[in-house]
């Protein structure tokens, strides 16, 4: 199956501020693993002064670092993408610190409802302490001395998940709904395939070439890594199409066959993302199952 092309060379420069771009720098939280690659990048923007971007988890190393490098400037704002726990809870003790204003989507919540007896898989990742100062609609400015922030309605990854465009730089701070390393997580009830893959039309129809994502490194051509990431996903859905048809009725049957080639501490988070392909077969009529779509369900081509 083609792929876009992940770039997995990545120094996080733990304990450091990395310079990224003309009034732009990253700190990389010392939160490496499987789902969070070498940790997650916060973004300081501006010069006299501030918003940080996505503080991240509640780590003392990772503050300390954050505050050396604002260096005693001004933070008028803390603006976060979503609201799992490796992003957002950091936001309230710098908050206290620096005064700003934390400016989000919302509070966490799930894409949909819970279906009778159903247990949300990644619960213990959601921040649900956060409540922002200011919520944010699609398209509203967030501004700073020199700076200029879009917020962008992503949901598919979170519910909650927005994009921030700096304005007049050509640059997008898309958090974890367009990353370099990786395909993002889309894991029901609390993320959506179908907002997914909206979302990600409205990012590729955008003017913002250069990205700088939540996890990895740098994206000098985003929006067509964007567009891959779109015909991944639907070369993925036609694969997960094919192995029902084929005969597969079950969601580990489809992963062991067409995520062979990941690694096995991942498979958890790719039978979420089939659940969540499926999720759209069947509202789209072409699989079948009985019941509500679930990990432990069987499915079944649906019939003309």
């Amino acid at each position: 199956m083609s792929t876009p092309p992940f770039r997995t060379e990545f120094s996080p420069q733990h304990g450091n501020s990395v310079p990224v771009a003309p009034d732009i720098v990253r700190v990389t939280a010392p939160n490496s693993g499987p789902f969070t690659f070498h940790g997650t990048n916060s973004y300081i923007v501006g010069d006299k002064s501030l918003v940080v971007i996505d503080p991240g988890p509640d780590d003392s190393t990772h503050l300390k670092t954050l505050l050396e490098a604002i260096n005693g400037r001004p933070v008028s704002h803390i603006a976060v993408t979503h609201t799992h726990m490796d992003h957002s809870p950091l936001s309230r003790q710098l908050a206290k610190i620096t005064g700003a204003e934390i400016v989000a989507e919302g509070p966490h919540r799930a894409a949909r409802d819970l279906h009778i007896g159903e247990q949300n898989p990644l619960d213990a990742a959601a921040d649900r302490d956060f409540e922002p100062d200011i919520s944010l609609g699609d398209g509203d400015l967030v501004h700073g001395d020199g700076w200029t922030l879009e917020a962008i309605h992503t949901p598919g990854h979170t519910a909650n998940h927005v994009a921030f465009a700096l304005r007049d730089r050509d640059i997008l701070f898309p958090g974890d709904h367009v990353m370099g390393w990786s395909t993002s997580i889309v894991a029901p009830p609390d993320g959506s395939m179908s907002d997914y893959m909206n979302s990600l039309d409205i990012l590729a129809g955008r003017d913002e070439g250069t990205y700088f994502p939540g996890h990895g490194g740098r994206l000098e051509k985003g929006r067509e890594f964007t567009r891959a990431l779109r015909t991944h996903r639907k070369m993925r859905e036609s694969a997960i199409l094919a192995r029902i048809r084929g005969g597969d009725r079950r969601i580990r049957e489809i992963v062991a066959a067409i995520y062979k080639d990941t690694n096995p501490k991942l498979h958890g988070a790719a039978a979420l993302s089939v659940m969540a392909h499926l999720e759209d077969l069947v509202a789209s009529g072409k699989v079948t199952t009985d019941g509500p779509v679930s990990i432990d369900g069987e499915y079944f081509p649906a019939t003309d």
